[in-house]
C-alpha cells in the first residue's frame, strides 16, 4: 500500500510589519509634534474623529454594494494576520502525488484527493482524476483564480475609497470647526484656540487615509497576489501530473516557476489569453 503523501499546511501569524508600520507612523507624527513643542492633547478631538470616521464610512457604504462591503471588512483580517503558504511544501506535496500517479495511475489519487485540505488543489486533482480534458481543466481553474483575484480587488477598493474620502471629510470637519469659531470673533484668544482645534479634523482625515486606509488596500492586494502565485504553481503541477511528466521534471519546473517574478508571470498569462482569443477569431477573406 502506498504511503500517504505529506500535507503542506498553511500557518497563520501576526503581521509584524503592519503593527510596526502603524507604531512607526503614528509615533513619528506624535514625536514630531512633541519635538516642535506641542502636546498630544492638542490633537485629541473626539468630535473631529467622529466626523472623519463617520463621514468616511458613510461615503464608503454609499459607494460599495453590501456584499462587497462585508467582504472588505472580513478582508481587514488579512492586514493584521498573515497566512503563510510554503511554496516549497506545496511542491513536495505535488511531487509525491506525481510519483504515486506515475506508479499506480492517476486513479490512485482518487481517495487522496478527497482528503486534501487546500480547496484549490482538491478541486484540480478531482477534475484530473475524473478525466477532464486538459485544456478544459486549465480553463476552469484559471477562471477560479481570476474570480478570486477580482474579489480581492473589490475588497481592496473598499479601503481605497475610504482613503480617497477621508481627507475631504477632514476638510469638511475643519470648515465646521471654523464656522463655530466665527461665532466668537470678539474673543481673539478663543478664535486662535478654535482655529487650531478645527484643523485637527484635517489631520485625522489625511492621517487615516495615508497611514491606514490606503496601505491596508495595498496589503490586501499583496496577499491576493501571493495566493494567485501559489494557485498558479498548483495548477502547473496538476497539469504536469495529468501529462505524466517525471516527478523530478515536475519539481524542476515548479521550483523555477516559484522563483519567477510575479509581473513576468502575469504578463505571460495575459499574452497567452490574448493569443487564444485571436486564434478563435475567423480570418477575413
Amino acid at each position: 500500500m502506498a504511503n500517504t503523501p505529506t500535507k503542506s499546511k498553511p500557518t497563520t501569524r501576526i503581521d509584524i510589519a503592519t503593527l510596526a508600520g502603524l507604531v512607526l507612523g503614528v509615533g513619528g507624527i506624535v514625536g514630531g509634534l512633541i519635538l516642535e513643542g506641542g502636546h498630544v492633547k492638542e490633537i485629541m478631538a473626539p468630535t473631529a474623529l467622529m466626523i472623519v470616521l463617520g463621514g468616511t464610512m458613510g461615503a464608503v457604504m454609499i459607494m460599495t454594494p453590501m456584499n462587497t462591503l462585508r467582504g472588505g471588512f472580513k478582508a481587514l483580517g488579512k492586514v493584521f494576520i498573515e497566512r503563510v503558504e510554503s511554496s516549497e511544501g506545496m511542491i513536495d506535496q505535488i511531487v509525491e502525488y506525481s510519483s504515486l500517479a506515475r506508479k499506480s495511475g492517476i486513479v490512485a489519487l482518487e481517495d487522496i484527493a478527497g482528503r486534501i485540505e487546500d480547496p484549490f488543489l482538491r478541486k484540480a486533482l478531482n477534475l484530473a482524476v475524473d478525466g477532464t480534458d486538459l485544456q478544459e481543466l486549465r480553463r476552469m481553474m484559471e477562471l477560479e483564480i481570476e474570480i478570486d483575484e477580482r474579489t480581492s480587488e473589490s475588497e481592496a477598493k473598499v479601503f481605497e475609497g475610504a482613503g480617497g474620502y477621508a481627507p475631504t471629510i477632514g476638510i469638511i470637519g475643519a470648515v465646521l470647526g471654523l464656522i463655530q469659531v466665527m461665532k466668537d470673533l470678539a474673543d481673539i484668544e478663543k478664535v486662535g484656540h478654535g482655529i487650531a482645534t478645527a484643523f485637527v479634523a484635517t489631520i485625522y482625515g489625511v492621517a487615516f487615509a495615508n497611514l491606514f486606509f490606503l496601505p491596508a488596500a495595498g496589503k490586501i492586494k499583496a496577499r491576493a497576489q501571493q495566493k494567485v502565485e501559489i494557485r498558479e504553481l498548483i495548477l502547473e503541477g496538476v497539469i504536469g501530473i495529468v501529462e505524466g511528466l517525471n516527478p523530478k521534471l515536475i519539481r524542476t519546473k515548479l521550483e523555477a516557476y516559484a522563483r519567477a517574478e510575479a509581473p513576468a508571470k502575469k504578463g505571460a498569462k495575459l499574452s497567452r489569453r490574448a493569443g487564444d482569443k485571436s486564434a478563435e477569431k475567423p480570418v477575413a477573406a
